[in-house]
């Protein structure tokens, strides 16, 4: 690659000719379509996962109480829920930061239900609780506590799980954690295709690129935009609810213990 020296801007990509550029664009472009194509063989291998039969009767509360979980199928065959993690007792602003931009992120979910699949996010906290953070935060998702729920509705909080329903049979399918969930979170993969990422440290970066930063430290501001996990801090898409932050009970959940 021939980068001409007195366009170079330091802790930047080199600059180059659009041809020069095009040339190194396709060759990425093979790696990128061996990416996908290993994509596809591995959701091809979750479709040929085996599945375990639970007892969908189970009792899971809602917005209009009680109601069996094969209710959240909504009469479809196929069910994706998000386990949302919940601190109890905690103020709207101290709950799960991760977990808040997975729900921020999918908000509607017209295409999954166009394909004959439900979505509803399930969590452990007391309801009454759950209703207030439901409403603060203007979500329209079906949501549902599952406390006391046994595996595999009310276990591993904080994952993307899978069910099927033949009739008035439930089964487990699928479920992953940790960055298992980044499908949902558009805003991750748009970052890995920016030049200077995430802003993460442990990304592989060029040297000179700006230093990354710890892992989701945009998942919280202060009211002036600043990353921050600290006391003035709360997940960033409250930020966008005027007239529900209230400024005087900021900070995570540890903070009000």
């Amino acid at each position: 690659m021939t980068t001409d020296p007195n366009t170079a801007l330091p802790g930047r990509p080199p600059v180059v000719d659009l041809g020069t550029w095009q040339a190194a664009r396709s060759e990425l472009l093979v790696r990128e379509k061996a990416h996908t194509r290993a994509g596809d063989a591995l959701a091809a291998a979750r479709r040929r996962l085996p599945m375990v039969e639970f007892d969908g009767t189970v009792d899971v509360i809602g917005a209009d109480g009680a109601v069996p979980f094969l209710d959240l199928f909504q009469g479809r065959d196929e069910l994706v829920v998000y386990k949302h993690m919940w601190h109890d007792g905690a103020p709207h602003q101290g709950q799960c930061e991760g977990c808040t931009t997975t729900a921020w992120h999918l908000k509607d979910a017209v295409y999954l239900n166009a394909r004959g699949v439900s979505f509803a996010l399930l969590t452990t906290g007391r309801w009454p609780e759950v209703a207030s953070y439901i409403d603060f935060m203007g979500y329209t998702q079906p949501w549902y506590s599952v406390r006391g729920v046994p595996a595999p509705v009310g276990d591993s909080m904080g994952s993307i799980t899978c069910y099927l329903r033949d009739g008035h049979r439930a089964f487990l399918t699928y479920s992953t954690t940790g960055r298992g969930n980044e499908p949902v979170n558009g805003s991750m993969g748009l970052l890995d295709m920016t030049p200077f990422g995430r802003g993460e440290a442990w990304e592989d970066n060029p040297a000179g690129r700006p230093a990354g930063r710890h892992s989701c430290w945009t998942w919280r501001s202060d009211a002036d935009g600043n990353a921050t996990w600290g006391p003035t801090s709360r997940p960033l898409p409250q930020w966008t609810r005027p007239g529900a932050t209230p400024v005087q009970t900021l900070g995570r959940h540890g903070d009000h213990s």
